[in-house]
């Protein structure tokens, strides 16, 4: 019952959208301007950087409370006092479920990027920060997001190996990327059309 719990829990505060928000807050509706995409990118570009980091922020936290949550459950479950395996990992993938399609914002969330770097964050630590490193040298270079943000969600892989993930941790880690890279098809499409919106660094 309690990793159950702490995955619908996980969805749940996956579901709040910071985005919207956020947004409100200023008097936009975040799905009505940009691209869109309910997400930090598209913030950054209609209302500026500061309402974009605290986007940012608040769309990682999930991710790293999501991962939480499932820690404590297989924590209470096992009697192991640092349970870091694949409820962790299935915790966190639902709260990347629910980032990308929120209950509170009739299913329209965004791409799932920081929530999953949050899971990233309280996993394995030092993958997250030479992800959050190379997605800002890529940004900078690239002035896409988007790029930069699918270039290293496939880099998480050989990392991860490297960081000695096995047995059902890897099916919830593959199914948060491929949600991920699924999320960002309108992307790739706008990409291979070469009318992909870029950002201000």
């Amino acid at each position: 019952m309690p990793l159950a719990l702490a995955i619908v829990a996980a969805y749940v505060v996956g579901s709040i959208d910071f985005a919207v928000i956020i947004s409100r807050m200023h008097g936009v509706d975040i799905h009505e301007v940009g691209s869109g995409n309910p997400g930090t990118s598209n913030v950054l570009r209609t209302l500026g950087k500061g309402p974009a980091i605290m986007v940012l922020l608040g769309d990682t936290l999930k991710g790293v409370i999501g991962a939480a949550m499932g820690w404590v459950a297989a924590g209470v479950s096992s009697g192991d006092p640092n349970p870091l395996g694949p409820w962790v990992f299935a915790a966190g993938f639902a709260a990347v479920v629910g980032h990308c399609y929120p209950m509170f914002h009739r299913f329209r969330g965004g791409k799932g990027v920081a929530t999953g770097f949050g899971v990233l964050i309280f996993t394995m630590p030092l993958v997250a920060l030479i992800i959050g490193v190379l997605w800002a040298i890529l940004t900078k270079i690239t002035k896409t997001a988007s790029v930069s943000s699918l270039i290293v969600v496939v880099a998480t892989i050989p990392l991860a190996v490297w960081q000695w993930v096995s047995g059902m941790s890897w099916v919830w880690l593959v199914l948060t990327i491929a949600l991920v890279v699924w999320r960002h098809k309108g992307n790739i499409q706008r990409m291979a059309r070469g009318t992909e919106e870029k950002v201000s660094t």
